[in-house]
């Protein structure tokens, strides 16, 4: 029996379009970062939304306030991610940016356009929060074990990619007439949005999500899709039962969305722990100044060091050329390296970078203030070799498939919090205290290295099982979650579900052997193949939850009859 389709499509290139859709969604979020640090202070868009006008504090507030609505947009995943599905929530998210683009692009003068304008930013802000809460979510689910880094690590460095088109069309639409030279790099998002939308609604949906919702039949097709296999197949039913024993585990198997009160246990799951960690890492990559560069690039090298408007933008396109190249050094490393090692690397050079920036500011000369430049082209050098991806990569895969949804959206949400701040206070940092700005950032990337050396297990070549059992074993043997993650080897499927009874994250039975399986459950879910005469009898298994909600372990399987 040949694998079931999705768009016409099974195995690797059902998993190829999967990847693509998802990393033009980064794509257009990259493309929405650079858009605005090249029109921000051009005279055609100061002089038609005259606030901007020598005015640092609006132009940080029309660019910031979009992260704002990114935040909306992360929260309101918090709340139904659970409930609309990964699949839904990205057709969502892209639609709503294509009318924030409408917005915008439609200003017109006499009409209170700054208005009209803040209002359009604050709506495609929605959308980009919905999309960048779940698409990493989205693709870790789908996604195989020996590739999920490395497909999640080209989502993050398609950011650049969209950095460096959003620079160089500001750079092109500058020299052509009022309208084109903000209008255009504005409109030109809808491209990405549409390619989102359109083949989304015939992909499939991920089926952790799937299981879930107890929606098995459905779960069986898209793995089977997903990987290539038959439906039936005995390598279908073994990975969705490795799925199936780790939503056991951390009480989530059949519930449409999981309780807050979830994020906040501890135990042999851990998931206030792992939710801290991917937070964390959203909250160190903005505070360590990469929007502060990203953004305002252009404006750095006008106000810091000097340049002419045309020369600042001129130096950005080159510098996002750097950001870009360096963006693909992770896809070779991600695996190789490890998320740890990069996280250490990228943090020093961000310390260091921002170091030769404010040493060669301080003299208040402007040959000397040039020196600064190789400063902010080392930092975004390393930035997209290693603090670029991994924040979206990390908690995607650190955080456990119950609150995998509700964890990613939180992380999400501390990122656009922290970047909405950065973005907000940045051009008044510059201006108030000039070379204080770097040093500030020097200082906050030396105040990550500790927590990340500490605290950070390495995930690298896991199952997302795998990573269950890190912090089972950190918590049963009462060690460094750290030290969990080196002491234990890479597992096969087989041992996966040993070392999960070992360290009791899956149900046992009076007689010792593992909880039921669901593998009838397509069966069950079938009434009209029994007989129709027969009473309908069918056990179920229920997971009690109150071992797992309280911190106390994992959910007690029990049996209901109907």
């Amino acid at each position: 029996m040949a694998p079931p389709k999705f768009l016409g499509l099974s195995g690797r290139p059902l998993s190829l379009a999967v990847s693509t859709v998802a990393t033009t969604g980064f794509l257009l979020f990259g493309y929405d970062q650079g858009v605005m640090s090249g029109i921000i202070t051009a005279p055609a868009f100061n002089n038609f939304f005259t606030p901007t006008k020598d005015n640092s504090t609006m132009q940080g507030l029309i660019t910031a306030i979009y992260e704002i609505g990114c935040l909306i947009g992360a929260m309101f995943v918090l709340w139904t991610g659970d409930l609309l599905g990964r699949r839904k929530n990205i057709m969502v998210g892209a639609f709503i940016m294509a009318l924030g683009v409408i917005i915008q692009v439609t200003c017109q003068a006499g009409s209170n356009p700054f208005a009209q304008l803040f209002v359009g930013r604050v709506v495609m802000g929605i959308g980009n929060g919905m999309n960048t809460s779940t698409i990493p979510t989205y693709q870790a689910e789908c996604s195989k074990t020996s590739n999920r880094g490395l497909l999640i690590c080209i989502e993050g460095g398609v950011i650049a990619f969209g950095t460096l088109i959003a620079y160089w069309i500001d750079y092109g639409a500058s020299y052509g007439p009022d309208d084109l030279v903000w209008r255009f790099p504005i409109a030109f998002q809808l491209i990405f949005a549409i390619f989102i939308c359109v083949p989304m609604f015939y992909l499939p949906e991920s089926p952790r999500w799937l299981l879930s919702h107890g929606r098995t039949q459905e779960a069986d097709k898209v793995i089977a899709a997903l990987r290539g296999y038959e439906i039936d197949g005995p390598e279908t039913i073994q990975e969705r039962n490795l799925i199936v024993d780790s939503l056991r585990a951390s009480g989530g198997f059949g519930q449409k969305s999981t309780p807050f009160k979830a994020l906040f246990t501890g135990g042999k799951t851990q998931h206030f722990r792992r939710l801290l960690l991917g937070s964390s890492s959203q909250f160190m990559q903005q505070v360590g100044g990469c929007n502060a560069v990203i953004y305002y690039f252009p404006i750095l090298f006008q106000d810091s060091i000097g340049e002419t408007h045309n020369m600042s933008m001129l130096l950005g396109g080159i510098n996002m050329i750097v950001y870009s190249i360096f963006a693909t050094v992770s896809w070779f490393a991600i695996e190789r390296v490890g998320r740890r090692r990069l996280f250490l690397i990228g943090t020093v050079g961000q310390m260091l970078s921002m170091v030769i920036v404010f040493a060669c500011l301080i003299p208040d000369d402007p040959m000397k203030a040039r020196g600064a430049a190789v400063g902010l082209f080392t930092y975004i050098a390393f930035f997209g070799a290693t603090w670029l991806p991994l924040p979206w990569l990390y908690p995607a895969e650190v955080n456990p498939i119950r609150t995998r949804g509700k964890a990613n959206a939180v992380s999400t949400c501390s990122n656009w919090m922290f970047n909405f701040l950065i973005v907000m206070v940045t051009p008044i940092m510059v201006d108030k205290i000039g070379w204080g700005t770097y040093l500030f950032f020097a200082v906050m990337n030396g105040c990550f290295l500790p927590i990340i050396y500490f605290f950070y297990p390495e995930t690298a070549n896991r199952s997302l099982e795998e990573i269950d059992i890190i912090f089972a074993k950190g918590f049963v043997e009462n060690m460094s979650y750290v030290t969990a993650a080196k002491e234990l080897p890479h597992l096969t499927a087989e041992e996966i579900e040993s070392y999960a009874n070992k360290y009791g994250l899956v149900d046992r039975d009076s007689n010792g052997e593992g909880g039921n399986r669901h593998d009838e459950e397509k069966t069950r879910d079938r009434p009209d193949q029994s007989d129709s005469d027969s009473p309908a009898h069918v056990e179920i298994d229920v997971v009690d939850e109150h071992g797992v909600e309280s911190g106390f372990g994992d959910g007690i399987n029990t049996k209901e009859t109907r």
